[in-house]
């Protein structure tokens, strides 16, 4: 019974020793190995034997990307106004062992490399122009960290500035611009609204009248072509029927106040007006000397005729 005690102090022993020899590492992670206080090795993902009692884990490394998140930091600009950065650092290890003793602490060295960085960039820049060249600041501060990070086995993949927060007296200054900016720009639009519907309201009025315009110009051709061919017409049918002289003074007399409708109140008197009166004239003329003597033809038919006495009857003889 006594033999059995000491067998099964040294078989816990035992299982302890092969347990301190035996590293599953698991995926993504590294393990720095020291032996006598030396670094040895960097354990990979899997079974890994160790030497109990000679080596041992210093220290276990993620090598995924991580994102690191700073506190906000008081940058001065330019214009000696005091503004919180707070920015995102997103970082890989790629050296376990440049990450592990190159430097003490990396990511308190690259929180306080960011800070100096920052501070260096905006301090030769104003408030306007560190809110509205984000960009230009990420990608100078991450040229500075990647050029730092190499040496100690980290590979700086982003760098963004989350915020950006002046003095509250400044926000309220802001506020009160960009209100300014945007009254004066609803103004502005206001305005080139109201000057778009003028000149709108003007182009329809003048495109109005144009087409008003157009269309009696139209109706006037369309009246005085129609005109044109009924004279057409009449002249035609008068130099087919060979029409005298005394029909067409007539037709030109009762013409005339057409003329006149046409006038703008005055009555025009061509200069033929007197030949054709003695045209009228004339033929009214040569009318009247031509039933004179018809009537008076009619009246000597009409005229009863004298009755001989018995002595004015002479006998008419032979000899005579």
């Amino acid at each position: 019974m006594e033999l059995w005690i000491p067998i099964a102090i040294l078989a816990v022993l035992v299982a302890l020793v092969v347990a301190s020899a035996i590293r599953i590492v698991p995926q993504a992670r590294r393990y720095n190995i020291e032996r006598f206080g030396r670094y040895q090795r960097t354990l990979q993902p899997g079974l890994n034997l160790l030497i109990p009692l000679v080596d041992r884990v210093n220290t276990k490394l993620d090598v995924r990307e991580t994102v690191y998140t700073s506190q906000p930091k008081p940058v001065i600009t330019e214009d000696n106004l005091v503004v919180a950065i707070d920015t995102v650092l997103y970082y890989q290890i790629t050296d376990p062992r440049a990450a592990a003793y190159g430097v003490n602490n990396y990511l308190q060295a690259i929180d306080q490399l960011t800070v100096t960085t920052l501070r260096n960039l905006i301090g030769s820049m104003d408030l306007e122009s560190t809110l509205t060249s984000r960009e230009t600041i990420n990608i100078r501060l991450r040229e500075v960290l990647d050029e730092a990070t190499g040496k100690w086995g980290i590979r700086v993949n982003r760098v963004e500035i989350k915020a950006i927060d002046p003095p509250r007296s400044i926000q309220e200054a802001m506020e009160k611009q960009m209100r300014a900016e945007r009254d004066k720009r609803a103004v502005i639009l206001q305005a080139e609204g109201h000057r778009q519907s003028l000149i709108l309201t003007a182009e329809g009025t003048r495109n109005k009248l144009i087409l008003e315009a157009e269309g009696r110009q139209q109706a006037k051709i369309l009246e005085a072509d129609g005109e044109a061919k009924a004279l057409e017409r009449v002249f035609q049918a008068v130099h087919d029927n060979d029409a005298d002289p005394q029909v067409l003074a007539y037709k030109y007399l009762e013409m005339l106040p057409r003329l006149a409708e046409h006038g703008n109140g005055y009555f025009v008197i061509p200069g033929e007006l007197s030949e054709a009166m003695r045209t009228v004239t004339s033929a009214f003329t040569a009318e009247q000397k031509q039933a004179r003597p018809a009537e008076e033809a009619r009246v000597e038919e009409a005229r009863p005729e004298p009755i001989l006495e018995p002595e004015q009857v002479r006998p008419h003889t032979l000899g005579a």
